[in-house]
């Protein structure tokens, strides 16, 4: 079984049985290392996962190999930015089947449960629902994010540590706009490794939706989800422009938010 960091383990069924010992062990425990570090950081490529954990080329591509072979782990081929025409890397992120195992317990009951609503109440009592779960967050985070101050960058970097404590993986990445493109270009691209309900959002993309809203009203700019793991992609992305240089003020409602109308990009996916 491998455990990974902050998160539910993920049981895994090896190409045969491991041979007794503390040999197996430290291979277990080692592997447990790299799978948390895919889920934490993919798509990454096998030398940048040595870099990070300390391990030679062989070892780092012997465990690579044995997660691909249990399934919980598949390769990407992604061109590095700025790198031209080439070859693309190969670089790793977790599997559907390594997302799914991740604390996705009673979710096709819930799944049953909302389609249900949705029969008998309709879609609007979907979105109700999916708005009530995610006031909690809205009022839990609010207070942190404000602390941050009205700089975007800061309020998404506090968003992103508010969303890896509640196992969400994620992290914040600035982009800045180069010459001769301008300044009012850059953003902050917030990444999600893992989502808990994943399953539940591919069929019910209300969810993702509603998220988005969210994080708008946070860090107090409209952004644009740019890929989900709910559509396939290997993270969830979300682009927030950092060009306004500092954030509207924040009102978080004591009930459910209401509906935006607004577009939603759930479903585009970052080329």
């Amino acid at each position: 079984m491998y455990s990974v960091t902050n998160a539910t383990a993920v049981p895994v069924a090896g190409p045969g049985p491991a041979a007794p010992g503390p040999v197996a062990d430290a291979d277990e425990r080692t592997r447990d290392r790299v799978l948390a570090a895919v889920l934490e950081h993919g798509p990454v490529s096998a030398a940048e996962l040595g870099d990070m954990l300390g391990f030679t080329p062989a070892a780092v591509r012997r465990h690579l190999d044995h997660l691909s072979r249990a399934g919980v782990i598949e390769v990407k081929r992604l061109a590095k930015p700025g790198s031209g025409a080439g070859r693309p890397a190969r670089r790793y992120v977790l599997s559907s089947q390594g997302q799914s195992s991740l604390g996705n317990d009673y979710l096709d009951i819930a799944a049953l449960a909302l389609q249900q609503l949705q029969k008998v109440a309709g879609p609007d009592a979907v979105r109700a629902f999916a708005e009530e779960r995610f006031a909690d967050m809205e009022r839990r985070y609010a207070p942190e994010i404000e602390k941050a101050g009205p700089d975007i960058r800061d309020r998404a970097t506090a968003l992103s540590a508010a969303l890896s404590r509640d196992n969400f993986v994620a992290s914040a990445a600035s982009i800045e706009a180069k010459a001769p493109l301008p300044a009012a270009l850059s953003s902050v691209q917030l990444c999600q490794g893992h989502c808990p309900i994943q399953q539940l959002a591919a069929r019910f993309p209300v969810f993702c939706d509603v998220e988005t809203e969210v994080f708008s009203r946070l860090v107090g700019v409209d952004v644009r989800r740019l890929s989900t793991l709910a559509r396939g992609g290997h993270v969830c992305t979300t682009h927030i422009p950092t060009g306004r240089l500092s954030a509207r003020p924040a009102t978080v409602p004591a009930a459910a938010p209401a509906r935006l109308d607004e577009v939603t990009n759930h479903q585009q996916e970052r080329p």
